[in-house]
């Protein structure tokens, strides 16, 4: 086996227990993906027209009606709201983040606002957080932001309703929902008029890669302010289909979204993931993951001190099982902090220490890994549990 590059660094490997959060690297790259991302590093290209075949190829595949590759979800957020506030108007292009004086304001049920919702500021955008979106929609109302969770009591297909009887679009903050297939198709049929994904989640793409499916003029938008422009205008051989000078006053100068540059080589690599996505037998795949965490209950079941249960998808939201672990009188700061120090460094999910609790997700998890978190679990259990951090 190759020597692992982090080690040369000085840097450890750990077990993803926690999903496919950013500072855990998100996912691992299929073979093919990593391939794909090699060959493309060895020859130049067009970035405009790479970018515009890559649209295409992933709105066939999501039935959208076009879409643009980004660097990230959180990217593709700012670009949406940016697009949304400037439309294909070259002098507000130029203007944002200063957005003054300019409809701007991102309506957002209270509940679904987040760590993430900062986008919305980035790009030039006003938060208005609203009890009723509908009530909450004005004259200054750029865009509706929408998280798909809880569906079943915020159904996005209502929020397009009203937003779309206003005549204000909607943004889906999608960025980890793709741990169901149908939801790469389901939110643009709902009349989302841009979705924003990750790349490097459950797709399996390139980490800093992502991309934002829907209205075809809305993705122009989104080109305008994050592509060069040191260009020619006369003599620029851009598709028109996507950028077109001619839509513009004037071509506009290094948009807001220029610093989220998305390489040639995460393009293709974030192609290849999708196409290879919608090959993957994802039952198969959430089965393979539930056998782990069945591994780990059964194996812990009879651990002194030691709780282990398995939890089942919400029956709604889909997703993958995962399984809650707590070990009895040991504080749940204390426990992962144990977990992430040891040998090998254990990270599960931190969203129940205050209930004594870790959360173990099993999409990181490589074979072994399993057995790996019992082995740690029974140590740390068995020795001085109620160990300061």
């Amino acid at each position: 086996m190759d020597a692992c590059p982090y080690e040369s660094l000085g840097v450890e490997p750990i077990i993803n227990a926690i999903g496919t959060f950013t500072r855990l690297g998100g996912s691992l790259m299929p073979a093919e993906v990593v391939e794909a991302m090699r060959r493309a590093s060895l020859r130049f290209v067009c970035m405009e027209e790479l970018q515009h075949a890559a649209g295409r190829a992933i709105a066939g595949m999501t039935g959208a009606e076009s879409a643009y590759v980004t660097s990230g979800a959180q990217a593709g957020l700012v670009l949406s709201v940016a697009a949304c506030i400037t439309g294909l108007d070259a002098a507000r292009m130029d203007r944002l983040p200063d957005a003054s004086g300019l409809r701007r304001e991102v309506v957002m049920d209270r509940r679904h606002r987040n760590h993430y919702d900062h986008a919305v500021e980035a790009a030039g955008g006003v938060i208005v957080e609203a009890e009723d979106v509908a009530e909450a929609i004005n004259g200054r109302t750029v865009a509706v932001l929408h998280l798909p969770w809880d569906e079943d009591r915020f159904p996005l297909a209502e929020v397009v309703r009203v937003a779309h009887g206003h005549g204000v679009p909607v943004i889906v903050d999608a960025a980890g929902r793709c741990d169901e297939p149908g939801n790469l198709t389901r939110f643009t049929a709902a009349g989302a008029d841009l979705v924003c994904w990750s790349g490097g989640k459950y797709i399996r793409g390139p980490q800093a890669s992502g991309f934002v499916c829907g209205r075809r003029a809305l993705i122009s938008a989104i080109a305008w302010q994050h592509l060069d422009m040191d260009i020619t205008p006369r003599v620029w051989t851009a598709p028109r289909e996507l950028l077109d000078p001619a839509d513009l006053a004037h071509v506009p100068r290094q948009g807001i979204g220029r610093g989220y540059k998305a390489g040639k080589e995460e393009i293709v690599g974030l192609v290849a993931a999708l196409r290879l996505y919608f090959l993957r037998d994802h039952a198969a795949e959430k089965a393979a993951c539930r056998a782990k965490l069945l591994t780990i209950c059964r194996d812990l079941q009879a651990v002194p001190h030691v709780t282990a249960e398995l939890i089942e998808p919400d029956p709604v939201q889909g997703g993958f099982a995962r399984a809650r672990v707590r070990i009895e009188g040991m504080d749940g700061y204390d426990f992962i902090w144990a977990l992430k120090t040891g040998k090998p460094s254990i990270h599960p999910g931190e969203r129940e220490l205050e209930r004594g609790a870790v959360i173990i997700h099993p999409f990181g998890l490589q074979d072994g890994d399993e057995r790996e978190i019992v082995r740690r679990v029974k140590e740390v259990a068995s020795g001085d549990r109620g160990a300061a951090r």
